[in-house]
């Protein structure tokens, strides 16, 4: 039963939908933990170490980071493959491309292939830079994201490659939060302007709520 839910395209878009949703959640509480960046280098470092203690101590230390970690894993090879598997069934049932672009294709739908990849390749780079340290541009420091982020957004390329990915990351949720409604049977016609209003909003908010912290630096609000 799950095998062939699996090899439909609406349980692909089905997994696409809801591994989205829990990448969402998981941004905007990122977005929001970024932020504590502009309450001083305590405010974020307690915030970075409170999050290894939650659920103690029923949960061991780090227990719950671990398990959110396994989980935004799991919905990222969800998505990555469904979307992959998708696309290749889109390009064998339509194997010469059109002559002429979709009449009222929006740019974040042509170009939603290559946002994922690009947030796929910006996801390795942040991991390495800010949470092993193995691409730190400065001394990283083990619970002392303030200093870390600041060593960051202190170079050229730190700052462009986080601002590309946000800009992509935009995109990305402007249509795929659209599209996951649909798909979860949300979507409506009586409802599609309140969507793309509530997908262009988030977007924009997500796109802002990143992007202010390399401004700050870059800037020096943030030192």
């Amino acid at each position: 039963m799950t095998r062939t839910i699996w090899d439909s395209s609406v349980g692909k878009k089905t997994v696409m939908a809801v591994s989205g949703l829990i990448m969402l959640l998981y941004l905007i509480a990122h977005m929001i933990g970024n932020l504590k960046i502009f309450f001083g280098p305590e405010e974020l470092n307690h915030y970075a170490h409170w999050l290894r203690t939650v659920g103690e101590p029923f949960m061991h230390y780090e227990w719950t980071l671990w398990l959110i970690r396994v989980v935004l894993v799991v919905a990222v090879v969800a998505h990555a493959v469904s979307a992959y598997q998708l696309s290749r069934r889109d390009i064998k049932a339509r194997p010469t491309k059109y002559a002429n672009k979709k009449a009222g294709k929006s740019f974040a739908t042509r170009t939603m292939r290559w946002g994922g990849i690009i947030l796929a390749l910006f996801i390795v780079w942040h991991i390495l830079d800010l949470t092993t340290g193995t691409v730190h541009p400065g001394g990283y420091e083990h619970l002392h994201p303030y200093q870390n982020i600041i060593d960051t957004f202190s170079t050229w390329y730190g700052n462009v490659i986080y601002i590309v990915a946000v800009v992509a990351l935009g995109f990305h949720v402007r249509h795929g939060l659209w599209s996951a409604a649909h798909t979860l049977g949300a979507g409506r016609a009586t409802r599609d302007r309140a969507l793309k209003i509530i997908a262009n909003g988030l977007a924009l908010v997500l796109t802002a709520g990143f992007a202010v912290v390399p401004v700050a630096v870059m800037t020096g609000v943030v030192s």
